[in-house]
């Protein structure tokens, strides 16, 4: 490769130029007297051939101008030699090396940069091909879980036959399997969507408190097989609040949800789920609170990442897109999402949005 490199630096038209270039300098350089030191013009043709000649190329020429720029010290041979002459000609020598030195190593670093641009591209590409895969892939999934759903949901009306109490569980399990498994297809779906559109929200004055009562009514089916208990309150005060935002209420309802599942299915049997919802200044907070494995220290930074598997416990068993979501949700209402260990035991998941004044619509 490096004779390559000089063969096709040789042919190049450029070091021709550079040669021409060098061969002024020189008639200058030995035509004048030594005391006048024509050798600062060598830095001409060296920073040509920085530009684009090779680096073997390049060193040589380098190493010509300081030979000659010394060998005119002695040529011509009648010349008196005195000290001002030698230091200036080995500041000159000094001056052609160091312009030699940072020209080569700012082609280094362009060089460098170039490469690592290259690579970002690719890296770019390949992000873009893996999530249009993944973006269709999850789309194509969407409509034959539809189609099994809705199957089953039949076997379990009695539309094809009487069905007994232990197939009716049975069909309990599979339709809720499937559910599960559309609503994983529906929030992949929806994370790419976000990312590439932008989340759209349809805001209107919307009271936190009457949608985290909804939430939990709609979840007791849950807590109850899991033998969990949820429980709303609001701070300090046993009294319900009015806590309300400039919302989408579809969208902050998904983030309920995701919280409270989370909470619920990582909570023991026998324990309690809370959700606090209170006024803090001018923001709307809300913090679930479960009593399962807490939130390892090392993971914090990383919870609200996407596709993010932690492992502990608490985490590995997840997508990595639910709390993805619940902070793309938050963020775009200009809020802040959180989580942090709870004392002895357990986690808190938090939200805060900005307050709207209170309103009785």
């Amino acid at each position: 490769m490096p004779k390559q490199q000089a063969e096709s630096s040789w042919r190049s038209p450029f070091f021709w130029i550079v040669v021409g270039l060098f061969g002024i300098v020189f008639i200058l350089e030995f035509a004048t007297p030594p005391d006048y030191v024509m050798g600062y013009l060598y830095v001409s043709p060296i920073l040509i051939a920085n530009s684009r000649l090779s680096r073997v190329a390049i060193l040589r020429i380098i190493l010509a101008a300081v030979i000659l720029t010394l060998l005119n010290i002695w040529v011509p041979a009648n010349e008196e030699i005195h000290a001002s002459m030698v230091v200036n000609r080995l500041v000159t020598v000094f001056a052609l090396s160091l312009t030699g030195i940072l020209s080569d190593r700012y082609r280094q670093t362009q060089q460098t940069l170039v490469q690592q641009q290259v690579k970002l591209q690719a890296q770019e590409q390949i992000m873009n091909v893996r999530e249009d895969f993944a973006s269709t892939l999850a789309h194509d999934l969407r409509t034959p879980l539809l189609g099994a759903i809705e199957t089953l949901q039949a076997f379990d009306r009695g539309h094809f036959g009487t069905i007994q109490s232990t197939q009716k569980t049975v069909l309990a399990t599979m339709i809720r399997s499937h559910q599960n498994s559309l609503r994983l297809v529906e929030t992949l779906l929806d994370v790419y969507r976000n990312e590439t559109e932008g989340l759209q929200l349809q805001l209107t004055p919307i009271n936190l408190a009457v949608l985290a009562e909804d939430v939990a009514t709609s979840l007791l089916s849950l807590s109850t097989n899991r033998s969990v208990y949820l429980n709303l309150h609001y701070g300090e005060s046993d009294f319900r609040k009015f806590l309300w935002v400039h919302g989408d209420d579809f969208q902050l309802r998904r983030v309920f949800i995701n919280l409270l599942t989370n909470a619920i299915n990582h909570s023991p049997r026998g324990a309690k789920v809370e959700v606090v919802l209170e006024t803090q200044s001018a923001y709307q907070v809300v913090q679930v609170m479960d009593s399962g494995a807490g939130i390892r220290d090392d993971e914090k930074p990383y919870l609200f990442e996407r596709f993010y598997q932690g492992q502990s416990d608490r985490l590995a068993t997840g997508s990595g897109l639910g709390l993805y979501l619940s902070r793309q949700i938050i963020e775009a209402h200009g809020g802040t999402i959180w989580a942090e260990n709870r004392h002895p035991q357990g986690a808190v998941f938090g939200f805060r949005l900005p307050a709207l004044p209170y309103s009785s619509t």
